[in-house]
């Protein structure tokens, strides 16, 4: 139940880019970003791999027949499920992968596309889909939360709605 969890959340974000392509029934196409990036811009380039995942309310989402919920959501995944990452190249160009370094995950994910950063609004441009998010950088701009609204199931069945932090941090 938890891996269905984290996967809905994961195909949701992906998923939201892909829901407008269609090039067959006129609808335009976003248009891939380009051009030099602004100096606010510099500090994406780089790998940020998912470093914490925190919920505004405590959630039990392991089967192991005890009863502890926790805001901490990143601790309550197995290494697959926690194995995503962003890579912003200086060409604009983007790739987010999930199951990239760990060994044997069933699930894997890659997407990749071009991006811009404006103010603090990540704009992500794929398979012919604008997505853009908001992102709350740390005071050294070593790491990006963003925030998403979630209907979560935990593993005794409760359904519990919340928001989710996700946290990205920039290998060094």
């Amino acid at each position: 139940m938890k891996e269905k969890l984290f996967n809905a959340g994961i195909l949701m974000c992906i998923g939201a880019m892909f829901l407008s392509c269609t090039s067959d029934d006129g609808v335009e196409c976003a248009e891939d970003f380009t051009g030099d990036l602004s100096a606010n811009e510099q500090k994406l380039v780089g790998e940020w791999v998912l470093s914490a995942i925190v919920a505004a309310k405590e959630l039990d989402l392991t089967d192991d027949n005890t009863d502890n919920p926790s805001t901490d959501l990143f601790a309550q995944y197995a290494e697959c499920k926690k194995d995503a990452s962003y890579t912003f190249e200086e060409d604009r160009s983007y790739a987010y992968e999930l199951g990239k370094y760990e060994e044997d995950c069933e699930y894997v994910v890659a997407s990749t596309g071009t991006w811009e950063l404006a103010s603090q609004n990540l704009s992500l441009v794929s398979s012919c889909s604008l997505q853009t998010t908001a992102l709350e950088f740390n005071e050294d701009s070593s790491q990006f939360t963003f925030s998403e609204i979630y209907t979560v199931t935990e593993v005794t069945g409760t359904v519990v709605q919340t928001r989710i932090d996700f946290t990205y941090s920039l290998i060094p």
